[in-house]
């Protein structure tokens, strides 16, 4: 029997930037993630591709952040980041080990002028929340306990749930208690088929 695929961790995680020293300056010398790579390319793929610096920042445990910067270009308006959730959506979350790691690390920030937008328990995380120069939404959090067997069927039953419902009414729902009302019944016709 073959192995199971399966990932190991992220390598990377990319965004754009039009604010090249400050990225370089949040990154390296606030967060004080080393700078380990650097790719200097002629614009690729499309003949109008702008020349671009693609650089790297070691994110911890074998990950990187990293960053495009396209020379001589404009920032195209639908990147300019507003503070709306879709733009928020799109984060990096770092984990650390323990509370007294995630406080230490909210008085470092703040210490270096960097806002906290809010710290929060969210189920099985706490975090702090805050953006780099670009406005990008940043992350850094703790496990307050491990994922367990619940938590996976909870999650299929959610999107199972989510998706019927996006099926059924060609995804215009737009409230969370739909999802639950049909999560019930999932439950129940589970129930009853064990019965």
């Amino acid at each position: 029997m073959r192995e199971r695929l399966r990932l190991n961790g992220v390598h990377h995680s990319a965004r754009s930037t039009w604010k090249l020293r400050e990225t370089v300056e949040f990154y390296r010398d606030i967060l004080g993630l080393p700078l380990v790579h650097c790719v200097s390319a002629r614009g690729w793929g499309a003949s109008n591709h702008p020349d671009f610096l693609h650089f790297f920042f070691d994110s911890g445990s074998g990950g990187t952040i990293a960053f495009f910067y396209y020379l001589g270009d404009d920032q195209p308006e639908h990147l300019v980041h507003r503070p709306e959730y879709d733009s928020d959506a799109n984060h990096t979350a770092w984990k650390v080990d323990d509370r007294e790691t995630l406080l230490a690390w909210r008085e470092r920030l703040e210490s270096r002028g960097v806002p906290i937008l809010y710290q929060i328990e969210h189920e099985v995380i706490e975090s702090i929340y805050f953006r780099d120069p670009n406005g990008y939404y940043l992350e850094i959090t703790r496990s307050l306990r491990p994922f367990t067997e619940i938590d996976a069927l909870d999650a299929r039953l959610s999107l199972e749930a989510a998706i019927a419902e996006e099926e059924r009414c060609g995804g215009k729902f737009k409230d969370v208690e739909t999802i639950w009302r049909k999560k019930g019944e999932l439950v129940r016709k589970s129930r009853e088929n064990e019965a």
